[in-house]
């Protein structure tokens, strides 16, 4: 019996009917991609000046071809994103969509992911864009360009800034607050310590001004051999030794307004997931080695940061 890597539940095949149902109800098999993961990677490399996508990890768009199966790489019109194995960190694609599933059973929307096999047999993580509806692009801008920053400079902020930027633009900014304070509390736990400005995002949705859905979610901690920072963007001016008074009772009691019913019950819900975050791990695409680098990792944190409701 395999494991679905866009579902993770179990499957005859390499997908379960329920997996290739979320990507499309008239595909009834996904073909492998065409490309190796070094072929992906040149292919970046080569359609980058004509893409609109960016970032350190090489990406490709693509769009999926139902009538042949499959995903094929466009260099505009894309509606999906790819991500291919990179030979300077081990299983960035595994632990996306890991850290993706993670966030997203923690209550952060995120858009459709998961990963797809490639012709030698690596694994591709593919997300859905969701600045694209009906083949229509909608309005969105990372808080790098909303504070006059540029790509250059997506680190020269703190989380105090991206709290204000919600406040000044969000049409209910109360409500982004509380999505923010998760995600930065699961930011924090799973070791994801490059959330710079430009993974934080808005869109206009509807008439109404809110945060994008989760995006470059990923486990850096357990990549990079020796990170020496736990956040991005700063907290009271602090990057590492984050506790309980820094993330709960400033960030999210004082710095967010959050209500001590809100932050208990958020915390209350972090705590109910732990056994699905471990059911995640146990079947997740990552090696056994690094499983348990995760593991540790979160029990590490938790240790750290929620102690006085265990």
């Amino acid at each position: 019996m395999n494991i679905c890597p866009i579902t993770y539940e179990p499957c005859e095949g390499k997908y379960s009917p329920r997996g290739l149902l979320k990507l499309s109800r008239s595909l009834q098999q996904l073909q492998d991609l065409p490309y190796s993961a070094s072929e992906q990677i040149f292919e970046a490399a080569a359609r980058a000046p004509k893409m609109s996508i960016q970032g350190v990890q090489p990406k490709l768009s693509a769009v999926l071809n139902t009538r042949k199966n499959g995903f094929e790489l466009v260099d505009t019109g894309g509606r999906y994103i790819l991500k291919s194995q990179n030979p300077q960190y081990r299983h960035l694609p595994e632990n996306e969509d890991l850290s993706m599933r993670l966030a997203e059973a923690a209550g952060i929307p995120v858009p459709l992911h998961g990963l797809v096999y490639s012709k030698d047999g690596s694994l591709t993580y593919f997300i859905r864009r969701f600045d694209r509806v009906g083949g229509k692009k909608i309005a969105v801008e990372d808080f790098s360009q909303l504070l006059g920053l540029s790509r250059d400079t997506k680190y020269d902020a703190s989380m105090e800034k991206v709290a204000l930027v919600i406040d000044r633009y969000c049409t209910f900014p109360a409500v982004e607050k509380i999505k923010l304070f998760t995600l930065t509390l699961v930011n924090f736990l799973i070791g994801n310590e490059d959330m710079h400005l430009k993974n934080f995002s808005l869109l206009i949705r509807n008439g109404k001004v809110e945060l994008t859905p989760g995006y470059d979610i990923v486990n850096t901690t357990i990549v990079l051999s020796n990170p020496k920072e736990e956040i991005a963007l700063p907290i009271q001016g602090k990057k590492n030794k984050l506790d309980w008074g820094d993330l709960i009772d400033y960030f999210g009691r004082v710095r967010l307004g959050l209500t001590q019913k809100i932050i208990s019950s958020t915390l209350t819900n972090l705590k109910n997931i732990e056994a699905v975050w471990e059911r995640f791990i146990d079947v997740s695409f990552l090696p056994d080695e690094m499983k348990k680098e995760y593991r540790l990792l979160l029990e590490k944190r938790w240790g750290r940061l929620c102690e006085r409701i265990r």
